[in-house]
């Protein structure tokens, strides 16, 4: 018998543990509002559907699991036992029924994956496993098995697979350009679940201090003694709302081309999250079920989701999101507005027609 009276199938050998067990959890319960309403744009986008079946029976997936197979340790009782109980733990912790497999992949930079098409696999790297300690890893792990039982694995291994594609197929330009536009929904998908992925870790290890220590880690390596949770986190108040519309430009185009979040950024939505009601409500055992799964409607998903937009641009410090916070709300003196965002591709000199000390005109 378990902690909380029910008894365990298929993990008996799973570690003593205080934390708290949610059974029957639906992804549904931890996903970020921006994942659910990113997926549903990526299966509306021209073409998706079309192209995501076809790879679905064309990606080797049988050859992927035999490269790890053949090429990485696999996590068993015999290797790397402690991350096959931290495997378990999450599992169990999740009540997601079949552990998937998980391999640790000799790679220096800290990474981890779940893929996969029919079932998923999880990869951690040499780099990542030896960059955290034990608590640390454990939010990772959670991380992981919250793709997996959000069902993540088959769009990450899609995105991986075109990715590639498009290394190869560059040299054609419109067949490139059909590709790159999959990839930047899936990027632009991807990104988001990260951020729900990341509530899955805190449910698992249940220590918001450990999330923070291996995001910071994963930003500024192993010296923690060097770095502070607190400052990291402004940094993140900082790239929100510093600069002007220049910078807002340069953040959108800095992002695009990453499959993760900024991590300052990460550790600002993690925590906002452990703050809320909705994580405290999980964690006194109020949650959706997955039995509840089929009767849930797209439509309030999505409506969800675009309440979460408007609240986000609402409260948001960032300029760009200060303007279109502006143009809903028909703020006047709009052109004033745009031109004093972006004063720095303009002279701080007076226009030759107007001396310096003439009135302003209307808008500016």
């Amino acid at each position: 018998m378990s902690d909380d009276g029910h008894e365990q199938t298929g993990h008996e050998n799973v570690p003593s543990r205080q934390r708290k067990r949610f059974p029957g959890i639906s992804s549904r319960a931890y996903e970020h509002p921006a994942d659910r309403s990113a997926l549903v744009a990526l299966r509306k986008l021209s073409g998706f559907d079309t192209v995501f079946k076809a790879l679905s029976g064309l990606l080797p997936e049988r050859s992927l699991r035999l490269l790890f197979l053949s090429d990485s340790v696999r996590v068993s009782d015999q290797q790397f036992a402690h991350l096959n109980d931290m495997l378990r733990d999450a599992c169990y912790i999740l009540d997601l029924e079949k552990v998937p497999p998980m391999y640790v992949n000799q790679d220096p930079q800290p990474n981890a994956m779940c893929i996969g098409l029919d079932e998923p696999i999880i990869v951690v790297t040499t780099g990542l496993v030896e960059l955290l300690d034990e608590e640390e890893m454990r939010a990772v792990v959670g991380h992981e098995v919250g793709h997996a039982l959000s069902g993540h694995a088959v769009y990450r291994t899609i995105l991986l697979f075109l990715t590639n594609l498009a290394l190869r197929v560059a040299w054609i330009p419109l067949g490139n350009l059909a590709i790159m536009a999959i990839v930047t929904a899936l990027r632009e998908w991807f990104r988001k679940s990260e951020l729900s992925a990341d509530r899955a870790g805190l449910l698992v290890g249940q220590d918001l201090k450990a999330s923070m220590r291996g995001l910071m880690k994963i930003a500024g390596g192993n010296h923690l003694h060097e770095m502070n949770v607190d400052a990291f986190l402004q940094q993140a108040e900082e790239y929100e709302a510093g600069g002007d519309l220049r910078d807002s430009v340069l953040k959108i185009l800095n992002v695009l081309p990453r499959s993760h979040p900024f991590t300052t950024v990460r550790a600002a939505e993690l925590k906002k999250w452990s703050e809320s009601r909705d994580y405290q409500r999980i964690l006194d055992g109020h949650y959706p079920r997955r039995t509840e799964d089929k009767d849930t409607s797209v439509a309030d998903s999505f409506r969800e989701s675009a309440s979460h937009y408007a609240d986000h641009v609402k409260g948001s410090k960032d300029p760009l999101m200060k303007l279109v916070t502006d143009i809903a709300g028909g703020a006047g003196n709009l052109g004033g507005r745009v031109r004093r965002g972006f004063d720095g591709f303009t002279s701080s000199a007076p226009p030759k027609d107007r001396p310096a000390d003439a009135p302003p005109r209307g808008d500016d």
